[in-house]
């Protein structure tokens, strides 16, 4: 009778390949998941401009100006991405609103007027600003 010898364990070739293997992963995931949460948080600034936009309107419809609209008052608490304004005082007839990233989302601009003029104003490096500049940019390609 015969005995063998038996070897558990993996080599250093094999742990090597595993640590490859999860590191080229890691290299192509994290990036997909941080644009992945940036595409996440910028639903919260159309959909708050599409909000106040309505209660402009909603204002302008009561008192015929949007001078004092409630809605045009500076917002820096609602969003943990973005802080809310208006980019000029109202007009009579006229306003921009505009949501203004912060923390994880600095260099994101998009704005909103009257005329339901939707305009992306500034994105961050890396991500390309629609032609015309007629709608929210949503995705890092430049697409609304």
């Amino acid at each position: 009778m015969s005995k063998k010898t038996v070897h558990s364990g993996f080599t250093l070739v094999e742990v090597m390949i595993v640590v490859a293997i999860i590191g080229i992963l890691a290299t192509i995931a994290l990036p997909s998941y941080r644009d992945y949460l940036t595409r996440g948080r910028i639903p919260e600034a159309t959909s708050r401009l599409a909000s106040l936009q309505v209660r402009m309107e909603q204002y302008f419809q009561d008192n015929r100006t949007y001078v004092g609209a409630p809605a045009c008052t500076a917002d820096t608490t609602a969003s943990t991405h973005f802080d809310f304004s208006c980019s000029a005082a109202a007009t009579a007839t006229a306003y921009t609103l505009q949501a203004v990233g912060k923390g994880s989302m600095t260099g994101f601009t998009y704005t909103v007027d009257q005329a339901n003029g939707r305009a992306t104003a500034a994105v961050p490096t890396g991500w390309t600003q629609h032609s015309p500049n007629n709608c929210w940019v949503t995705k890092k390609g430049g697409t609304c």
